[in-house]
């Protein structure tokens, strides 16, 4: 295999699984076993990167880059902002909170938003932590007319009918 030349005259490894992956609830795991040391989970999560021309998932670590594997998302909402309309994500990144957008995990209904638009059209899935989505959903209100609304940056928008589904609540 040849490696490619990252213009600084160092060469870039190849991309390849190394056996990293990224499990639903934010855990990470290496062969199977859990990755337990706090400071390299947190180096991980901010070192999550996305190829689009791969359609690949990668920890990119100053020359090391290594393709993960990943349960559901890539990233995950640690933070809401509703007030700013932002999410800060385990990157590090803070994103608009895009209300319309929001949808339910298939495995436990937890709430997915959908960021980092300009990398994928549809934006790329972003699971929300307990704490971030209970402070969301505790900030929606009930409209004269009966539907779920909720304030982002100072403008009340509705939230999405998928949302509200019996099935969604847990």
């Amino acid at each position: 295999m040849s490696r490619q030349s990252s213009g600084s005259g160092r060469s870039v490894p190849p991309l390849r699984p190394f056996g990293l992956i990224l499990h639903r609830d934010g855990r990470w795991s290496h062969e199977g076993l859990p990755i337990r040391n706090r400071k390299l989970r947190e180096r991980f999560d901010r070192s999550v990167v996305y190829l689009p021309h791969e359609d690949a998932y990668v920890v990119q670590i100053a020359h090391f880059r290594g393709q993960i594997e990943i349960e559901e998302t890539g990233f995950f909402v640690r933070w809401v902002d509703l007030t700013l309309g932002e999410v800060m994500l385990s990157d590090g990144s803070r994103e608009p909170l895009n209300i319309e957008c929001l949808s339910l995990s298939s495995f436990d209904g937890a709430l997915i938003a959908s960021v980092k638009a300009e990398l994928r059209p549809g934006g790329l899935p972003a699971r929300f932590f307990h704490g971030p989505q209970a402070e969301l959903l505790a900030a929606a209100e009930l409209a004269p007319d009966g539907r779920a609304m909720i304030c982002v940056a100072g403008e009340w928008q509705p939230l999405p009918l998928a949302l509200l589904e019996p099935e969604g609540n847990d």
